[in-house]
C-alpha cells in the first residue's frame, strides 16, 4: 500500500494534547492561550514530528467542545442538542496548518462526549439518542476543520474500550461525521482493545489509532485481521508516565509493529495525549519517538 504521507515511510504523529504554557504578552490580553498554542506547535515541529496537532491547550476534551454546543451548559445536557453556528476549534488548527505542512485536526468523539455529560433533561430517553444528536452537532466542527487543509480528522473515543458505550450506536455516530468530510478520518481508542477489535475494524474510518506501549497485547489483536487499506496509528511511547523509556524499548515495539503490520501502514505516535506532562517530559517523549523512528528508517533503507 502507499504510505499515508507521500515518500515518507513511518510518518510520526501525536495523539493530540500537549502541555499548556500560558504566557503574558500583549496578544494574551485578547487570547490568553494563544502563546500556549504557539509553543505546542513549535515544540512538536522542533521534535521532528511529521504530523502535528494544535496542542489542544484550551481545556479538557469534554469541556472544550461541550460548552459551545447548544443544548449543553457546562457539563449538563439541558435540552435538545443542536449544531453550533460555527466550528469551535478551527482557529487553532488553522494556525497550526500555517506553521506546518502536515496537521491532524481533532474532535472529541460523540460517545465520549455523551458519557462525560450529566443527562439533566427529559428530552432524551437514554444516552444512545444523545450520542447521535451530538454526532450531528459535530458535523459543523468536522466540516470547518476540513477546510483548514489538515491532512486528517481524528475522532477521540476513549470510552469505547470501557464497555460503557453502545458500539453499534458509536459506529453510526462516527459514520455521521466521517461521511460529512472528504479528508481521511482517524479513530483513536484508548485502553485495551483486544475485545473490541472487530468492532473497531468495522468503523467507517481510514485510520485506527491505539495504545501499544502499556497495552502491548493490543498489537497482537491485529494479527491475521483483514485491515484492507487502513493505516494504523501505533503508540510506541508510554504517555502514562513522565519516565522516559529507553530507546531500545521503543525500538522493540516499533519493530514488532512492522513485523505484524508492515512499515507502510504504521503512523508511530505516543499512546495518548501528553497534556499532563511537563513541557520537558513531553518534548523528551517526542524526541525519543522521532529519534528511534529515524534510526529504523535508515536501517530499512527508507532514509
Amino acid at each position: 500500500m502507499q504510505p499515508f504521507i507521500p515518500d515518507i515511510i513511518l510518518p510520526t504523529t501525536v495523539v493530540g494534547s500537549y502541555p499548556a504554557q500560558p504566557k503574558r504578552t500583549l496578544r494574551t490580553l485578547f487570547d490568553p492561550l494563544h502563546a500556549a498554542v504557539e509553543e505546542a506547535v513549535s515544540s512538536q515541529k522542533k521534535a521532528g514530528i511529521t504530523i502535528i496537532s494544535d496542542g489542544q491547550v484550551r481545556g479538557d476534551m469534554i469541556g472544550a467542545f461541550a460548552s459551545k454546543i447548544p443544548g449543553i451548559r457546562g457539563n449538563d445536557v439541558i435540552g435538545r442538542v443542536m449544531p453550533p453556528d460555527q466550528a469551535i476549534t478551527i482557529r487553532d488548527t488553522a494556525y497550526a496548518v500555517r506553521q506546518h505542512r502536515y496537521v491532524k485536526a481533532i474532535i472529541t468523539g460523540p460517545s465520549t462526549l455523551a458519557y462525560g455529560l450529566h443527562l439533566g433533561t427529559h428530552q432524551y430517553r437514554n444516552r444512545d439518542e444523545l450520542v447521535l444528536d451530538i454526532a450531528s452537532a459535530l458535523v459543523v466542527e468536522a466540516q470547518g476543520l476540513a477546510k483548514t487543509e489538515a491532512v486528517m480528522l481524528q475522532i477521540d473515543e476513549p470510552i469505547l474500550s470501557t464497555g460503557a458505550a453502545n458500539l453499534d450506536v458509536a459506529k453510526k455516530a462516527v459514520a455521521t461525521i466521517a461521511e460529512a468530510v472528504s479528508l481521511p478520518v482517524c479513530l483513536h481508542a484508548c485502553g485495551t482493545i483486544e475485545q473490541i477489535i472487530d468492532d473497531l475494524l468495522a468503523m467507517p474510518v481510514q485510520i485506527l489509532d491505539f495504545e501499544g506501549s502499556v497495552n502491548e497485547g493490543n498489537l497482537a489483536s491485529f494479527s491475521g485481521k483483514d485491515l484492507q487499506n487502513r493505516y494504523i496509528g501505533y503508540g510506541i511511547v508510554d504517555s502514562s508516565t513522565q519516565v522516559l523509556e529507553s530507546a531500545d524499548d521503543v525500538r522493540r515495539r516499533l519493530l514488532k509493529g512492522i513485523d505484524i503490520l508492515g512499515p507502510e501502514r504504521i503512523l508511530p505516535d505516543p499512546d495518548c495525549g501528553l497534556r499532563m506532562h511537563t513541557p520537558e517530559s513531553a518534548f523528551a517523549k517526542l524526541t525519543r519517538l522521532t529519534g528511534v523512528v529515524s534510526e529504523v528508517r535508515r536501517e530499512l533503507g527508507y532514509q
